[in-house]
């Protein structure tokens, strides 16, 4: 019909006219033409898109259409109706209140009206994901689409038979997640489980770092001191900046660094206090590494170095606000070189205006040098309830999240609005402050991304502008995190980020022993298991040398050498085929 109206003006025009026209739909043919006609047209033309654009800018709001693929003729011109989902996002506490919840906010408005679904977002706290869902599977009140890093929790799920495999809907549905596992079969790899199939979908990003030591340069300059460069050295710095009033009020106010959540996993790091370490060729449960560990946080805790209320800190945020109000000297922070690192250091600098911080390479103990946690090349984030019905819209839903589109507006925000493309080619803020209030809080929600998409412009550091001094001043910051922390010279302290599958019955030997006390890693409560934090914190009656006896007991009682067997025989058959720590800097 509306093909018919405008063809009938034009043609009313061309009869008017004094210029002859050979008229073919879908395109003009001139013989004769005069500026007037010219004129005619364009404004008829221009006129119709406006009304057509309006017509169908109304549509879209008012139903959620879906709009129809470029050149797709055959496109239905009926709205589109969207199906509904349910999928859980972390809930860290740090979105601001004007913005919403993470359940209701700009970024899951946006993603429920572009997106294939109607996404509907269950809360789940950061670091206490395994009650939470655990409670809500055993209501039947599990979200569909389940996003979570850890894979122990994961794989728990998994035994438990929580989960469906995902292959079938991939098959069935899928287009970009299908070309990405395509493009990095590692993905795939790392995604089946014992039965042959796949049962988690990934994300690939460049190796980038993620958890650094920070240390307040400017105390060391006003104290006279070096950057510590051993374990020894670290503490004499730290009693320092707890004993020398390093900030000058003349008030014994400040603590020398902090054992709470991000920090006390450095300083696991630092002493490769990771469980399973290999020696000699094999892998082999560690004890040495957390008796070391301990001793050197009860020294800090029992001469007054650091907050004594480190074990009640769970989520870190106490040590973070002594950090940025400029009364904390050594600070393990969590994605460092990323928005929510310069959204930190922008919140360190407003409060603490002279203060200068760097991160510093993590000390050397006697078990060598390592560095923290970094971000691996390949996470996979996501994973689906056994209950869930709806695959087609999950899997249109993983598609949505794994295109470029959706990674750069989660990422930078709208375009013209947050973000715009700079001289590099690289997407960066338009205004700082409005960037970090609106679009700071979206990596939870784009846990699905392909960062790896982007090429160079992926680096955070791709958006910041060395023009501006807060800007130049972080672009410092994270050149010499990337000198720190990425060196396969001082490699990440766990053997490998991909650890193997366990059986069931060893699963409960694994958490069994977490319960007792006889894992001395720091657990994401964010204190250390039980017999190990109560070595930290009783003074001479309780050492860390019992600690470790006590625990070796609770070991050996709950059935821990199965466990050792186990990987050991894996570690020996898997050596040079498993995604090892060597194999993470071929993405650097």
């Amino acid at each position: 019909m509306l093909e018919g109206v405008i063809r009938g003006i034009i043609e009313a025009i061309v009869k008017t006219s004094e210029t002859n026209y050979k008229i073919a739909w879908g395109g003009f043919y001139t013989m004769k033409k005069t500026v007037k006609m010219f004129l005619i047209l364009l404004i008829v033309i221009m006129a119709l898109s406006t009304v057509l654009a309006g017509c169908g800018s109304k549509k879209a709001e008012n139903t959620g259409e879906m709009s129809a693929k470029p050149g797709d003729d055959k496109a239905s011109t009926e709205p589109v109706k969207k199906s509904d989902m349910t999928l859980t996002v972390y809930d860290r506490g740090t979105i601001p209140a004007e913005e919403g919840t993470v359940e209701d906010n700009r970024w899951t408005k946006w993603i429920s009206e572009t997106g294939p679904v109607n996404a509907k977002f269950v809360a789940i706290p950061r670091w206490e994901s395994m009650q939470k869902m655990n409670t809500l599977f055993a209501s039947g009140a599990a979200p569909e689409l389940i996003l979570e890093f850890d894979p122990a929790i994961k794989q728990q799920w998994f035994t438990q038979k929580q989960l469906q495999p995902i292959d079938e809907m991939i098959e069935k549905y899928s287009t970009d997640y299908k070309k990405l596992l395509e493009t990095y079969p590692q993905i795939k790899k790392l995604a089946v489980k014992s039965d042959g199939k796949m049962y988690e979908f990934g994300r690939v990003q460049n190796l980038r770092t993620n958890h650094f030591l920070y240390i307040r340069a400017d105390w060391l300059k006003k104290l006279n001191l070096e950057a510590p460069k051993t374990i020894d050295e670290l503490y004499t710095v730290a009693k320092a900046f707890a004993e020398q009033d390093p900030d000058g009020n003349s008030k014994k106010d400040t603590y020398g660094m902090s054992l709470s959540f991000v920090s006390g996993l450095v300083l696991a790091s630092a002493f490769q206090n990771v469980s399973w370490v290999v020696e000699n060729g094999e892998l082999v449960r560690d004890w040495d590494r957390a008796t070391a560990m301990t001793t050197f946080m009860k020294k800090l805790y029992d001469e007054g170095i650091v907050d004594k209320d480190f074990v009640t800190d769970k989520n870190g945020a106490k040590a973070q606000q002594d950090f940025i109000t400029g009364k904390l000297g050594i600070y393990g922070a969590n994605a460092g070189g990323e928005a929510l690192g310069f959204a930190l250091y922008d919140s360190f600098k407003k409060n603490v205006p002279a203060g200068e911080i760097i991160p510093i390479a993590l000390p050397k103990t006697e078990f060598g040098q390592f560095s923290p946690v970094l971000n691996p090349p390949i996470q996979l984030t996501a994973v689906v309830n056994v209950g869930a019905k709806n695959t087609e819209g999950i899997m249109k839903y993983v598609d949505f999240m794994s295109t470029e589109a959706t990674m750069k507006t989660l990422k930078y925000g709208l375009d013209g609005t947050h973000s715009k493309a700079g001289a590099n080619g690289c997407y960066a803020p338009i205004d700082a402050e409005k960037f970090k209030q609106e679009v700071s809080y979206t990596g939870d929600l784009a846990m699905l991304t392909n960062p790896a998409l982007e090429g160079k412009c992926a680096l955070y550091s791709s958006q910041l502008n060395a023009d501006k001094p807060l800007e130049a001043e972080f672009l410092n910051i994270i050149k010499l995190a990337d000198e720190a922390y990425l060196s396969p010279e001082r490699p990440v302290a766990t053997f490998t980020e991909y650890m193997p599958q366990l059986p069931e019955e060893l699963q409960l030997i694994s958490k069994n022993g977490e319960k007792s006390g006889a894992n001395g890693t720091l657990a994401p409560g964010n204190v250390l298991a039980d017999n190990w934090v109560k070595a930290v914190i009783s003074g001479a009656a309780y050492t860390p040398e019992q600690a470790m006896t006590d625990s070796k007991a609770a070991w050996d009682k709950i059935g821990g050498k199965k466990l050792e067997e186990f990987y050991k025989s894996w570690y020996a058959e898997n050596k040079d085929k498993a995604f090892m720590q060597k194999d993470l800097y071929t993405f650097k």
